[in-house]
């Protein structure tokens, strides 16, 4: 799940839009007239299958790999990377770094031999055929879902109009609203009914009989016929019954704000769904309730149904969810953004500080546009400095600055670190000793970043309520660590040397860093791609687990003329946190276990 933060126009839809249209899942034609820029449109829509419309850079799985290969007969040579360009007429190319795969296939032919010898068959590469590559590259390329307008549930349903709906047709005189008529598909699907059931149960019994039976209103149906009507109709009854209760007992599990039971009804020509709660019993046609209610249960549904089912793995890609919500309802939100996220890839937009994931702010790139009009989505949340952005990270600050007040609001441990790197490790291994019982903190542990050791005192003072209650810090072990932690004994945390945690307390490595507590299989992927433009060398060739890794990565990048960018100790972090989600003792040496443990014990000891 990744959350885009961003002003209005700062480009945080184009962002999904070119997403979406570079391999959509449904929908999302080319649409030359308003998907072209205005100041080329003259010059472009003469040639489109010349003009590139959005590149992509793909990393391949060794799976989608494997697949590749197979299905073609070819090889990749050893890339990971892929280039994925759409062109305006809709068509595609491709480009690898080593170039174009290598064919494997090969076919006997005759060799050309004089005569009165015996005919020699050899084997030949067959060239390969585009046409094969291209399919068997967008059969591994992920689909994109885009949501913009969620239509909203009425409560009263007039079923015969839905029915020409769902069927393709129009009603004379009514719009039809495409969004709503998509939610009301996914309601019926969700209530496993047909609506043309659904309408029968609101008849009569009588006037159901003779429908069935095929006889006009001046015939009498039988006392069986009549029977069989009734059983049908309280069958139906209790399947609708049902059905509210399953929708009930599942929408509990995400909305937080009360405790909602829905009822389905059908009466007449009409479907209606009728809401109460634990406070207000009496129960009130679904229109009548809140619009956030309305929209959550709408946006529920969609969700739940079709990430299921015709977009089961897609990417989706969901723009501005959720912004007339109240703002504990958006956090409801967000929770159900990170289950959802289990199933589906998530890819979200907002500008409100309550969709924001603090626990995970790893997830967040902030969206803004650059001096020459471009749209920026970066994961350097500190770029706050940057007076072009600085209206874009305000969200995310806002969201850190509401988590520091949970923390004074809720009574949780506080432990202050130097910067987001150190936050997204150690929010990975509490995670992960909390899943393997190897700890059960009594309160809820956050870590606040200080933004380098010269931010240390403005947070504590933040979070602290008074003298005695200084949080612990953790502290890198390298050169200005130890200046930083001399500096603060003789201060704020003088008599409090217990309370800063060195690294290297628990590394055993001088000069270490909180890179040092993680196994380099966690973080080998993060430095793989900091390296990929390198064939002959790998740094895992080179890694030395004794000496830190850190200054080993600034090391081997200089000598082989890499510039590596401001936040790429960011990045790291951010892979290991994703992988050490599914991990378990198992997977982790126990040597880094250990450390772990010993490390969180000496705090939550306190």
């Amino acid at each position: 799940m990744t959350t885009l933060v961003g002003i209005n126009e700062a480009g945080k839809s184009n962002l999904l839009l070119a997403l979406w249209k570079i391999n959509p899942a449904r929908e999302g034609n080319i649409d030359i007239l308003h998907d072209m820029p205005v100041s080329k449109l003259s010059t472009y829509r003469k040639t489109p299958e010349e003009v590139k419309f959005i590149t992509a850079e793909f990393e391949l799985e060794e799976e989608s790999i494997k697949n590749i290969e197979t299905e073609v007969g070819c090889s990749l040579q050893g890339d990971k990377l892929i280039t994925v360009t759409r062109f305006y007429d809709g068509s595609y190319t491709f480009e690898f770094p080593s170039g174009k795969p290598q064919s494997t296939k090969t076919e006997k032919v005759a060799k050309e031999v004089e005569d009165g010898e015996e005919p020699i068959e050899e084997d030949v590469i067959v060239p390969l055929k585009d046409v094969d590559l291209e399919k068997a590259i967008l059969a591994e390329l992920p689909s994109f879902v885009y949501y913009s307008n969620y239509g909203n549930l009425s409560s009263k349903i007039y079923l015969p109009n839905v029915i020409k709906w769902l069927d393709g047709k129009s009603v004379d005189g009514i719009d039809i609203n495409e969004e709503q008529v998509r939610t009301l598909r996914v309601l019926f699907e969700f209530v496993k009914l047909d609506p043309k059931e659904i309408l029968e149960l609101g008849q009569d019994p009588k006037e159901m009989a003779m429908l069935r039976n095929g006889r006009n209103g001046n015939s009498q149906p039988t006392a069986e016929e009549i029977r069989q009507a009734e059983n049908d109709k309280e069958e139906r009854s209790i399947l609708l019954q049902s059905a509210s209760g399953d929708l009930t007992k599942k929408f509990r599990e995400w909305w937080k704000q009360g405790e909602y039971k829905f009822r389905f009804e059908a009466d007449g020509d009409y479907f209606r769904i009728w809401v109460s709660d634990s406070i207000r019993t009496d129960e009130v046609a679904l229109e009548l309730r809140s619009t956030g209610l309305q929209w959550f249960i709408s946006f529920y549904l969609i969700f739940l149904v079709e990430s299921q089912e015709q977009h089961k793995g897609a990417i989706l890609l969901l723009d501005e969810a959720g912004l007339t919500l109240h703002p504990l309802a958006q956090k409801d939100l967000a929770v159900f953004f990170d289950n959802l996220s289990q199933g589906n890839q998530i890819i979200n937009t907002t500008h409100s500080p309550f969709i924001v994931d603090t626990s995970n702010i790893d997830r967040c790139r902030v969206v803004f546009m650059d001096k020459d009009g471009y749209t920026v989505a970066s994961s350097n949340l500190r770029q706050g400095s940057d007076a072009l952005n600085e209206k874009s990270i305000y969200a995310v600050h806002a969201a850190l600055g509401l988590s520091v007040s949970d923390v004074l609001l809720q009574g949780c441990q506080a432990i202050v670190v130097e910067g987001p790197s150190d936050q997204f490790y150690l929010n990975a291994i509490k995670g992960f000793l909390i899943r393997e019982k190897l700890i059960a903190p009594e309160q809820e542990i956050v870590f606040v970043p200080s933004g380098g050791v010269k931010g240390v005192p403005g947070v504590v003072s933040m979070i602290s309520s008074k003298a005695d209650d200084i949080p612990f810090l953790i502290i890198d072990s390298d050169k200005s660590g130890e200046d930083a932690k001399k500096k603060l004994l003789s201060g704020l945390y003088q008599g409090l040397e217990n309370r800063i945690l060195d690294v290297k307390e628990f590394t055993e490595i001088e000069k270490s860093e909180v890179e040092d507590l993680i196994p380099f299989s966690l973080i080998k992927k993060g430095v793989d791609r900091l390296f990929n433009s390198l064939d002959e060398v790998d740094f895992e060739d080179n890694y030395n687990k004794k000496i830190p890794v850190v200054s080993q990565i600034e090391t081997f990048a200089k000598a082989n003329g890499i510039v590596l960018e401001k936040c790429w100790k960011v990045g790291i972090s951010m892979t290991a946190k994703a992988q050490l989600k599914n991990k378990k003792s198992d997977d982790i040496p126990k040597e880094y276990v250990d450390k772990w443990t010993k490390l969180f014990n000496a705090f939550l000891s306190a």
